[in-house]
């Protein structure tokens, strides 16, 4: 069309070369327009456990945990999004902190969101009210299946579909969406706003608290029959209900709240210590050592901890260890 314009002899030379520059602007001005729709749509980096590189738990006797996660990761240099995602659903978010293992100065956090947010059929059915959707049902005169399309009007105590010209609700069919929406998420996600200057790989880590994870220790003891011997085993009980699995963690237990567990840890201490003294049988998986008021056992090899498990891991056994009543 442009040529063919340009091409009439009824356009005399300045109009051409006026017409000519108006084409090459608004040319020009589509170009910057495309970039800037492709800059704006650039997909948002995620990672996850696959990127994982090395997990460590310090787990507090109190419903409290301390993870660090380290990943590794390639940014593209300047601003971006990124999610963080397979973290614990249990977060305290405002803990969340992230620094890069390579280069400090090179990774700048410039905004943080925590996309708590999960799909569900409420929180899906809630997103599409005023869209439509398939309704997918068995006829009971043909038995065939059968698809209707249908306008969901309401999602308030059961959804309420409109049909061509007629209302209903207790719809029998299957609703089929055409898609999730983009502000729903199968599984908490941290999301930063970063900014990175390395060109090469970063290798970051994420720390954060989390509640939902605990640990205790438990004893058992069986006397002889002449009550003057006794077995002794010791098991550190994990029970992990975080939201997330912990793969090959270091792990490290802390006895942090002295004063309220002070008769119940110095009775474990002491049975520690007799059974040391007497062991004869498996070295002790854990090492123990006194920080400030704090009693820190960690564990001499890495650990998985998968989610909503409990976990035992043997502290200490001992056999025909001298006891008097």
């Amino acid at each position: 069309l442009i040529t063919q314009m340009l091409s009439r002899r009824r356009l005399d030379m300045r109009a051409r070369a006026v017409f000519t520059v108006v084409v090459i602007f608004l040319m020009v001005m589509g170009l910057f327009a495309m970039a800037s729709a492709k800059e704006n749509g650039k997909a948002v980096l995620s990672t996850g456990l696959d990127d994982q590189t090395g997990v460590s738990v310090t787990i507090y006797n109190v419903n409290l945990g301390l993870v660090k996660d380290q990943r590794q990761l390639k940014l593209p240099k300047g601003t971006g999004s990124l999610k963080f995602m397979d973290v614990a659903s249990q977060i305290i978010p405002t803990s969340v902190h992230i620094k890069s293992l390579i280069d400090t100065d090179s990774l700048q956090i410039l905004e943080q969101n925590y996309e708590y947010d999960l799909l569900n059929p409420q929180k899906l059915l809630d997103k599409y009210v005023g869209k439509e959707v398939k309704l997918f049902y068995k006829n009971p005169y043909t038995e065939r299946e059968e698809t209707v399309t249908a306008t969901l009007l309401s999602n308030n105590g059961g959804p309420i579909f409109k049909i061509g010209d007629e209302i209903t609700f207790g719809h029998p069919g299957r609703i089929i969406f055409p898609g999730v929406p983009e502000d729903l998420i199968s599984k908490p996600t941290l999301v930063w706003l970063l900014e990175n200057s390395l060109s090469s790989a970063q290798k970051v880590e994420a720390s954060y608290l989390t509640n939902g994870i605990n640990w205790r220790s438990d004893y058992v003891v069986t006397l002889n029959e002449k009550d003057d011997r006794a077995d002794i085993s010791g098991w550190v009980t994990i029970d992990n209900k975080s939201g997330t699995t912990y793969r090959d963690a270091k792990i490290k237990l802390v006895a942090g709240d002295v004063n309220r567990v002070k008769d119940e840890f110095e009775y474990g201490k002491m049975m520690y210590k007799a059974a040391s003294l007497e062991a004869r049988t498996a070295k002790p998986q854990f090492k123990e050592e006194e920080f400030f008021e704090y009693h820190i056992y960690t564990l001499q090899r890495p650990a998985t901890i998968k989610d909503n498990q409990t976990k035992q891991i043997s502290l200490v056994n001992a056999d025909n260890v001298t006891v008097k009543k």
